[in-house]
């Protein structure tokens, strides 16, 4: 069925409005009234071909929540009208080791992306959430339990979320740790208000000072000011784990140098150009670690929605119009937005 979006035809050319097709749903499907699109960096980056391998047409978005208006013979967990969500998965191998304990993000014959991925439907890569409208395999539909006054603020739990809630589930962030978050942006206010309602003591690394009290109505416990070396000095030794959002590329030494012995400085922001080698000496020394996490697997995604619908947590938010795409992106790149740029669909 044909159904509006926005995308690029080309690298060099803007997101505009095209005509895409959606494939009529199968036995095993959702269908999805897209209400609510957010804008993550990864859209720019793929559609700009900042990353390689982007297939144009190329529709950008996963961070999408909508309502449920078809659905497949054999679907039985949601029914028409359902408000539910997609995220950067629409589909992987279901086999794997990865799969098996519902770590789809690391599939080990590869995972299906929401836009830019392998599929079936026409014109053979997936076109993603900047539309209409969606059809996706029941098992990588989630349930949104947050009132409906605040659906626009969930889409980005779909990406900025669960990238943060996956690796402080996993690092066990919770009373009695300190854990810090570097970077206030579109994925570390998600970081602080998280890690504050798991217990944890949050403290917030910025190199604004001006995002001092934001980082504190945030949640944060203390804020750091991370070019200021008495500061981070401070901290020396102190931290359980360390969850880094930060995309550029930096000295990573000014953080291991804050962890505990046996703790973990986590990575979830990939940049554009590879961080100076770290020191090994002061990794040894405390055996602590540096690690990476990826998004997060569908049922952890759901536990983390469910989290945060309890507990009152939503994305901080710009809503724009469809045909101010281009202009979001242009203000993303000057970290001109708190935090996150979400479309509502009803503008296109």
């Amino acid at each position: 069925m044909t159904t509006k979006a926005f995308g690029a035809h080309a690298a060099d050319q803007p997101v505009v409005a095209l005509d895409i097709q959606r494939r009529a749903p199968g036995p095993r499907d959702v269908q999805i009234d897209i209400a609510y699109c957010g804008i993550c960096h990864s859209d720019l980056h793929t559609v700009r071909s900042e990353w390689p391998g982007t297939l144009y047409p190329c529709v950008p978005g996963h961070e999408i929540v909508g309502h449920v208006s078809a659905v497949g013979s054999e679907v039985s967990g949601f029914k028409v009208g359902d408000t539910v969500g997609v995220g950067c998965l629409v589909g992987s191998c279901k086999h794997c080791a990865s799969c098996d304990e519902g770590l789809e993000q690391y599939c080990t014959n590869g995972f299906v992306g929401t836009y830019n991925g392998p599929t079936a439907d026409a014109p053979g890569h997936t076109l993603g959430g900047y539309s209409q409208r969606i059809v996706v395999d029941r098992d990588f539909v989630l349930k949104i339990r947050h009132p409906a006054e605040q659906l626009a603020a969930v889409a980005p739990l779909l990406c900025a979320g669960i990238t943060t809630w996956s690796p402080l589930r996993h690092w066990n962030a919770g009373p009695g740790k300190k854990v810090g978050i570097v970077g206030i942006g579109g994925l570390g206010h998600m970081g602080v208000k998280i890690a504050h309602a798991l217990g944890a003591h949050v403290v917030a690394f910025t190199t604004s000072e001006s995002k001092r009290e934001e980082a504190r109505k945030l949640g944060a416990d203390e804020v750091v000011n991370s070019k200021d070396a008495a500061q981070m000095k401070a901290h020396a030794g102190s931290f359980d784990f360390i969850l880094n959002t930060v995309a550029a590329s930096h000295n990573l030494d000014a953080f291991t140098r804050l962890l505990k012995r046996d703790g973990t400085l986590c990575l979830v922001g990939v940049p554009e150009h590879a961080h100076p080698s770290p020191n090994v000496g002061g990794l040894i020394f405390g055996r602590k670690s540096i690690a990476g996490s990826l998004i997060g697997g569908i049922a952890e995604t759901q536990e983390m929605l469910d989290f945060c619908a309890e507990h009152g947590i939503v994305s901080e938010i710009e809503t724009i119009a469809a045909r101010d795409i281009e202009v979001a992106y242009e203000r993303m790149l000057k970290s001109d937005v708190k935090y996150r740029f979400v479309i509502d669909t009803a503008t296109m």
